[in-house]
């Protein structure tokens, strides 16, 4: 592997180190004040300066990133928020508590707008996020000449007479690496069938998103999800200076995908620095781009998706949602990572 400007093998490394954690490894803690008191935290760091922080105690979703220092992720004013404060009350639950990060899931039942389906009042993007994880494992150690991290663990959305979706986790990074992929497994443990929704929510923030950045994708169509001006949409990949009273936007994007996966990307062409997400489109088909310009909410999301956000109860009667059988299992894969340099972006335009 390539470490500090050099090629190393394990054998190298061991000679050098005393313990692993003096250069990548995966340390647990608890944040201890305001409103985020009592999360369980996992800071993972792999050696090349990519550094991440996983939070079992809200969904082993990611909050903090950064890359040789620069932050990647956006956190929002709210910062973390712990799941005791949430209630799930329209959208304003899910604002409080959202605060964005490197990824944020949204699910399982609902991942669009606020909703009432049947006698089921559904809030935005659904309650996943806000579950604190079970049975959580950290990992770290030499497999073969590869040293690996992984955090995993398990999310119970449940309740007495409804629904009971576990999200199994698994997010893993290694030595030398620039990037984390999470893999999921959705079950239905319940005792009925029942419509299942998923989002990946990946965030960008500043110095990522910039005036001097661009949206990258795989290819394909795109098209706003609200009626948008001509030029926004044909604007959709140039990102500019903060705006006050700046109005979101929102894109389907139709990515091709080569090998089954497909990508989008921002880069910095001024710093020669970006992020990405890939993931793999057979249980992913849809893709959301999220361009939020306004100041203080400075953020672009990449997120792949089950299905566009319409409303849940308008997508079962269309037929867009296929439900989740008792007992039935979907699985999921998203990478997210660094591009450090020109040459990184296209050699992710030609493998992806």
């Amino acid at each position: 592997m390539e470490l500090f400007g050099r090629l190393v093998s394990k054998a190298d490394l061991t000679r050098r180190v005393g313990q692993m954690s003096q250069i990548a490894g995966a340390r647990a803690s608890e944040l201890s004040s305001g409103l985020a008191k009592g999360v369980d935290a996992v800071d993972v760091k792999t050696g090349t300066g990519f550094a991440f922080t996983v939070l079992p105690g809200r969904g082993l979703d990611i909050a903090w990133a950064s890359y040789k220092g620069a932050p990647i992720g956006y956190i929002s004013k709210s910062g973390v928020v712990g799941s005791a404060h949430f209630v799930e009350k329209g959208a304003e639950g899910f604002l409080r508590n959202f605060f964005a990060g490197l990824l944020t899931t949204a699910g399982l039942s609902n991942i669009g707008p606020p909703v009432q389906d049947g006698d089921e009042s559904l809030g935005l993007h659904g309650r996943v996020s806000n579950i604190p994880a079970e049975d959580v494992c950290v990992s770290q150690d030499w497999q073969g000449d590869d040293y690996m991290i992984r955090v995993a663990g398990t999310v119970r959305q449940a309740r007495t007479f409804g629904e009971c979706l576990v999200l199994h986790r698994e997010i893993t990074t290694q030595l030398g690496a620039s990037a984390l992929v999470v893999r999921d497994v959705v079950e239905n443990a319940g005792s009925r069938p029942e419509p299942m929704m998923l989002l990946y929510h990946c965030n960008f923030g500043y110095p990522i998103v910039s005036a001097d950045s661009r949206i990258f994708t795989s290819g394909g169509g795109v098209e706003p999800r609200d009626p948008t001006p001509a030029q926004a949409v044909a604007d959709h990949d140039r990102l500019g200076e903060p705006q006050a009273g700046y109005v979101e936007q929102c894109f389907y994007h139709d990515l091709r995908a080569k090998d089954g996966r497909a990508f989008a990307a921002i880069f910095n062409e001024r710093l020669g620095v970006g992020g990405y997400v890939r993931y793999r489109v057979a249980n992913l088909p849809q893709f959301v781009q999220w361009k939020m310009l306004g100041e203080q909410e400075y953020v672009v999301g990449l997120e792949p998706a089950t299905h566009r956000l319409d409303r849940r109860a308008e997508l079962i009667r269309q037929g867009r949602i296929s439900p989740l059988a008792v007992g039935e299992r979907r699985t999921f894969e998203v990478e997210i990572g660094v591009l450090d340099g020109r040459a990184a972006l296209d050699k992710l335009a030609s493998t992806a």
